[in-house]
């Protein structure tokens, strides 16, 4: 039997990634480090109702949206989640994301726990993420370290970070990034080991099922 020497192309049916941590946890290191290793990985245009700012591009940073256009998105239920961030609003448009995953391509998203919790219900398959400092004071230690926030400040993002965290638990992968080569590798093997899972290559059954 002849066997196609070209390199193998990636699953038949993509997978949703949902990257969750608190602040400080390196989170979007170990995302951009993972999306350019990783080629059949994309990275998701979110919606937003707030102006683009200079250099920024229509449909290549964002979907720029009017309110009355984002309504419409939330009353059809064409967004994955979505949030109120200081006056604006930002989601996750669902379209895109299910026509890249039928057609194998992956996304990931890196939202907070909140989004999270959005797109596991709108898409229960979707693959969580939680990446977690080295120990439960990782983040005070780092704030207070940078010698910049007020003590109200760092009270404040330590009580943000530590509800976020308090989620882990809800996640389907936990990765710690405590020495951060060792956390890129834990964090690719992740993504890797689920883009092999036998539901998502039925092509390679079928070829090598009867061998």
């Amino acid at each position: 039997m002849s066997v196609d020497p070209t390199p193998w192309p990636g699953p038949d049916k993509g997978a949703l990634f949902v990257v969750t941590g608190a602040s400080g946890t390196g989170k979007t290191t170990l995302v951009k480090a993972a999306l350019q290793a990783i080629p059949s990985i994309g990275w998701s245009v979110s919606a937003t109702t707030r102006p683009p700012r200079e250099g920024e591009l229509d449909g290549r940073d964002y979907h720029f949206l009017s309110h009355a256009d984002f309504d419409a998105l939330v009353a059809d239920s064409a967004l994955l989640e979505w949030a109120a961030v200081y006056g604006n609003r930002y989601g996750t448009p669902r379209a895109p994301v299910a026509a890249a995953l039928d057609a194998g391509r992956s996304i990931l998203l890196e939202i907070d726990l909140l989004g999270a919790r959005q797109v596991k219900a709108a898409m229960p398959e979707a693959v969580l993420v939680f990446v977690l400092p080295p120990h439960a004071g990782a983040i005070e230690e780092r704030l207070r370290a940078r010698s910049t926030d007020s003590e109200e400040v760092i009270r404040r993002r330590v009580s943000q970070a530590d509800d976020q965290l308090a989620g882990c638990g809800e996640f389907d992968y936990l990765v710690v990034n405590d020495v951060l080569d060792a956390a890129h590798v834990r964090f690719q093997s992740v993504l890797w080991a689920e883009l092999q899972r036998r539901a998502r290559n039925p092509r390679l059954v079928s070829t090598f099922g009867r061998v």
